[in-house]
């Protein structure tokens, strides 16, 4: 399959392999602290060698901290297919289009009274919400600018500690050590959303001209053959880019490809019910995300309850997970 990049992504290939080069350069503490961070980078758990800039400065993905919303039966801007976080709280029942995350990458909110942070990362397809309370203290947070196995660092404004956004768990500073507790949420389409809540909310950006919201910088990500901005190690037995069901609700973490779900599920692991259904447009396929091919809808229960995961990418699981074997489909 041929891929055609747009400008803004051929740019970021070519950044790529020029960090990727030199990561270590770019992985200094007392530089860092330079720019204005007071993270204090004399305590941390990762080495900082992985951690590499992903070409944005500190806020230059900016968060969400004001969130705007209107009623699901006013939005007729969606396309049925389009995918949104769905979360329900003490019923409040809340939309976020990953049309308006791919470019805020956080949304700081307070649904059903608990204070969250919705947050999705584009280079691993990681969509999680977490209770954004850190020892008792309700927070906000931001993006670094900075990346771990192509994955999003977040900081707390509290202590400005960085925090891997697909563990939830401080990795330099203050906090580190901390995990933020995960809230069960879906990554589903507009369509699902609306019919479980009619009467729910669904987020629009604040300032309408801010971004180009509906279209998709990275066209074609989800069809490579390799992730950008990523000097690990990638798995030899399934495509680094198939989606992967993950799921840490467990004994243990569960990683299943979604193909194994959509051919031979619904699946039952440990006590969850792992299904999938169609109709929900990859939000990195197509320029325009309401056009993304069909990867379909995941959900994960424990006795008709959702549970938290995340569908992200065989690299990422890999990557965090390494003790974590994937199953995969037979035809894969």
């Amino acid at each position: 399959m041929t891929v055609h990049l747009p400008n803004f992504f051929k740019i970021l290939t070519a950044f790529s392999a020029t960090f990727l080069i030199d990561g270590a350069a770019l992985a200094d503490p007392k530089t860092w602290s330079g720019q204005g961070w007071s993270t204090d980078f004399s305590i941390h758990t990762v080495d900082y060698n992985e951690i590499l800039s992903g070409g944005q400065p500190t806020e230059g993905i900016p968060s969400i901290d004001r969130p705007e919303f209107v009623a699901v039966s006013e939005m007729d801007d969606l396309d049925d297919m389009e995918p949104v976080m769905g979360l329900e709280i003490n019923g409040d029942a809340r939309a976020y289009p990953l049309r308006v995350l791919m470019w805020h990458e956080i949304v700081n909110d307070t649904v059903g009274d608990m204070p969250v942070t919705v947050t999705y990362c584009p280079l691993c397809n990681a969509a999680l919400v977490f209770d954004r309370r850190i020892d008792g203290e309700a927070d906000t947070f931001g993006t670094t600018g900075k990346l771990r196995n192509s994955d999003l660092v977040m900081y707390d404004r509290g202590t400005e500690s960085w925090w891997q956004q697909f563990t939830g768990e401080a990795i330099a500073g203050q906090h580190t050590g901390s995990k933020l507790e995960p809230v069960p949420s879906r990554l589903e389409s507009w369509k699902n959303f609306k019919a479980r809540h009619p009467g729910g909310k669904v987020l629009v950006p604040n300032n309408p001209g801010m971004r180009n919201y509906g279209s998709n910088p990275y066209q074609g990500y989800d069809s490579l053959d390799r992730p950008f901005l990523f000097s690990g190690a990638l798995p030899t037995d399934i495509e680094p880019m198939a989606r992967v069901v993950v799921v840490r609700d467990g004994i243990e973490p569960i990683a299943v490809s979604m193909l194994k779900v959509r051919e031979e599920g619904p699946l039952e692991r440990q006590g969850l019910t792992i299904a999938w259904e169609e109709g929900q447009a990859s939000a990195l396929d197509s320029g325009h995300i309401s056009a993304g091919r069909d990867v379909g809808n995941i959900t994960v229960q424990r006795d008709g309850a959702d549970v938290p995961y995340d569908v992200t990418f065989a690299f990422v699981a890999h990557a965090f997970l390494p003790d974590t074997p994937i199953e995969k489909a037979d035809s894969q």
